[in-house]
């Protein structure tokens, strides 16, 4: 009798085992199956999703099939209460486990961010914001907010000179608190003690230095031609010439596609019309590409004090020396802008 127990207990036993056996067999088939066919891809998931829209973009984002193991992961580790954001990238090749643990442990992958050089930075929030997961709305009024702009010790009209248009490596998921954070990171590795002691040789703040940037490069967008652009206007500085720079006066004008400068727009009534004003503006008149502020600090040695658009319109300028060069430079500009009838 009791022989005939054992047995019955061994039958018993293995006839469980042979059923977890069975049933462990295609449960490891779920979580081992590729959940996706497509080529590698980012995956995106926002502050407001949840474990069915994640789901959702997996199905209609990266033709995702078979996601019963994917939904019982979910379930069995409750991946609802603890989602997180950011971009993460799939591979063809990723199972349902594999994939799961990432997102589960937000294991996610960093993206690229292009900061730019533009002309405001409500441009420049709005290129950030359609590359992170901070809305440019938001960028922008934490970047219009005066009181904030004061704690990074900058006002509203010397910020531009705060960002550094470049490629940087982020997490998609940050704010724009993180944003601003890693352009202060990037400003103070930017500017190390070597490029402070060059600014202070041109008698030049880093802040300054970012205005007259903005101004050579606003003046030439040949970047050969840059250095000597910023050691002409140096020159004027040292001499307490005003800068006379056209580009200060479209900033004025608030007016960037103005072709042609006339007497009357020099009278335009502006802190930043250096053709009234000594010295430079109050601050940037864009946010200076890298190269500019490196043709600052790196400026062309000379004795030019003028320069004048080429007739060809080539883009690069006359440079003189004296104001009768200059003027015979300027009339044979105005000459060419007079028979392309440009008013």
């Amino acid at each position: 009798m009791n022989m005939n127990r054992k047995k019955a207990a061994f039958a018993i036993s293995a006839a469980a085992l042979l059923v977890a056996l069975c049933a462990a067999v295609p449960l490891s088939m779920l979580m081992n199956h590729p959940i996706q066919r497509g080529s590698g891809s980012l995956l995106y998931i926002d502050e407001d999703d949840t474990e069915d829209s994640v789901c959702t973009k997996l199905e209609e984002q990266f033709s995702a099939r078979r996601l019963t193991g994917f939904k019982l992961l979910a379930s069995v580790k409750d991946y609802k209460s603890h989602i997180h954001t950011g971009a993460y990238r799939l591979s063809a090749e990723e199972t349902t486990l594999q994939l799961f643990r990432k997102l589960n442990n937000g294991h996610q992958t960093p993206v690229r961010l292009v900061v730019p050089g533009v002309r405001t930075i409500g441009r420049m929030a709005a290129t950030v914001g359609r590359q992170i997961m901070a809305d440019s709305a938001r960028i922008a009024s934490l970047l219009n907010d005066s009181a904030y702009c004061a704690s990074l010790g900058y006002s509203k009209e010397t910020l531009p000179a705060f960002f550094l248009p470049n490629t940087y490596e982020v997490y998609w998921d940050m704010t724009a608190e993180d944003f601003v954070k890693r352009m202060k990171k990037e400003y103070a590795r930017f500017w190390n003690r070597q490029r402070k002691d060059k600014a202070e040789a041109a008698g030049l703040t880093p802040v300054e230095v970012c205005t007259l940037a903005s101004i050579v490069e606003e003046e030439t967008a040949n970047k050969s031609e840059m250095p000597v652009v910023a050691g002409l206007y140096l020159n004027r500085l040292r001499i307490g010439m005003p800068l006379q720079a056209d580009p200060t006066v479209k900033f004025a004008l608030q007016d960037f596609g103005l072709r042609r400068i006339l007497h009357k727009h020099l009278e335009t009534d502006s802190p930043y019309n250096t053709y009234k004003i000594q010295g430079l503006p109050p601050g940037p008149i864009r946010i200076a590409s890298i190269h500019a502020i490196e043709s600052v600090l790196n400026y062309a040695h000379h004795d030019y004090l003028y320069m004048c658009a080429k007739e060809d319109f080539s883009g690069t300028h006359n440079f003189a020396h004296t104001l009768a060069q200059h003027q015979a430079n300027a009339r044979r500009y105005q000459q060419a802008l007079n028979r392309r009838n440009i008013r």
